[in-house]
């Protein structure tokens, strides 16, 4: 079996990004990753304006630490003043533009105002509570490079300098399935030695949260010629395909075969707890264009949910066109548990921080226990044969980086 590391390293290895792209307003560009570096419009801030609401002096007029000056002016935010003359003040509010001849703003908690004039009870030093043009960015910079995913933060810098529309990836294809005669649908009666699937519900909500096209081929019979028919078809208009269940090494267990039989497959068997049945490959196409990815996850619905995240989440964000790291993010921290008896593969245990920091363990670990996904709030990534002690830190990943 490979570990989690060699099996990650041949999925990422193996993924390009898709080709095609489109231009999308930066109002809907929320998620979906840049094709093209973006340079800024303008200089942020676009003209030198204050950081408070206060007056703006000449910082020479208020060298003694007190003086009283004539308010001349009042600048709101988006109004111009006129040149400050010596000895007077402008009233001004955060994000006003400084007038031609100020160099300092004093915060209105330091004045006292009085009819038309103010006195200042502090010395300003020149440049204080001024935010510089370009400060921020300067025009013509790079603020965004290609193979970043967006999120809110980069939308608002995009906007703040002047960009209304913005090249992305076009939308990465997956067709999904799922394998099992015992399979049911809520709502559906549930027939002795059935169960409802779930994976479905899971499996969807993933793609949407990193904004996949998808089509459903629902649940496939559990046939081999069933199977391979799906896959053909699953093949055509996708660029990957993802199966649920039937990847193990049951006489019904029909995935495996059927991905041979239509292409190939690169890896089988990960040492990893849950989830050792996952499997990766390609699946070729009828008319002879490049083959469609393959990953087949795990039936179990714990098994499925973390492979999911562990590996179709990283080749997802590849696939897409992203450049920088796809691997979570971990941190160490103290286990409130004992784990005397560790599993020969990588096990990954849901966990809940706890008031105090440390890490509670789910009582049972089971990998049909999708309780435990919904109770925790992330994973122990622990390391093969490595027992726990009470005290002892280990790599938590928070479900929060697992989902962006």
């Amino acid at each position: 079996m490979l570990s989690v590391r060699e099996a990650l390293g041949r999925l990422l290895d193996a993924a390009r990004a898709v080709e095609g792209s489109e231009t999308v307003p930066t109002l809907e560009a929320n998620g979906r990753v840049l094709a093209e570096d973006q340079h800024a419009m303008i200089d942020v801030p676009s003209a030198d304006n204050t950081q408070m609401d206060g007056y703006a002096v000449r910082a020479s007029d208020c060298a003694g630490g007190s003086a009283t000056l004539r308010v001349a002016q009042r600048i709101a935010a988006g109004s111009v003043g006129v040149p400050l003359e010596a000895g007077t003040a402008a009233r001004i509010f955060t994000g006003a533009l400084i007038p031609p001849g100020a160099d300092a703003v004093v915060m209105q908690e330091q004045c006292e105002a009085v009819g038309d004039s103010v006195t200042v009870r502090h010395a300003p030093r020149p440049g204080e509570w001024i935010r510089r043009s370009g400060e921020d960015v300067a025009a013509g910079a790079v603020i965004l490079p290609a193979g970043t995913r967006l999120r809110s933060q980069e939308l608002g810098l995009a906007a703040s300098t002047g960009l209304a529309r913005l090249p992305v990836r076009r939308r990465v294809r997956v067709a999904v399935f799922f394998t099992g005669d015992e399979l049911a649908m809520p709502g559906e009666p549930l027939r002795p030695g059935a169960i409802y699937n779930s994976n479905r519900f899971t499996l969807r909500g993933l793609l949407e949260n990193f904004g996949c096209e998808f089509t459903d081929f629902g649940i496939v019979p559990d046939s081999l010629e069933a199977t391979r028919a799906t896959l053909r078809q699953a093949a055509l208009e996708h660029d990957l395909i993802i199966t649920s269940g039937g990847v193990s090494v049951g006489e019904e267990d029909h995935v495996k075969p059927a991905v041979e039989a239509e292409g190939r497959l690169d890896l089988w068997q990960i040492a990893v707890k849950p989830g050792k049945p996952l499997a990766f490959g390609a699946v070729g196409r009828a008319d002879g264009a490049a083959c469609a990815h393959f990953i087949g996850l795990p039936g179990n619905p714990v098994s499925s949910f973390i492979t999911f995240l562990l590996f179709v989440r990283p080749f997802l964000l590849r696939l897409q066109g992203v450049t920088g790291p796809v691997e979570p993010a971990g941190y160490l921290l103290r286990a409130d548990f004992a784990l005397p008896r560790p599993d020969r593969r990588n096990e990954f245990l849901r966990v809940r921080m706890n008031a105090a920091g440390g890490l509670d363990l789910f009582p049972n670990q089971g990998s049909g226990v999708l309780t435990s996904t919904v109770w925790g709030d992330g994973l122990v990534d622990n390391p093969p044969g490595q027992a726990i002690a009470e005290g002892d830190l280990v790599r938590f990943i928070p479900f929060a980086e697992l989902q962006h």
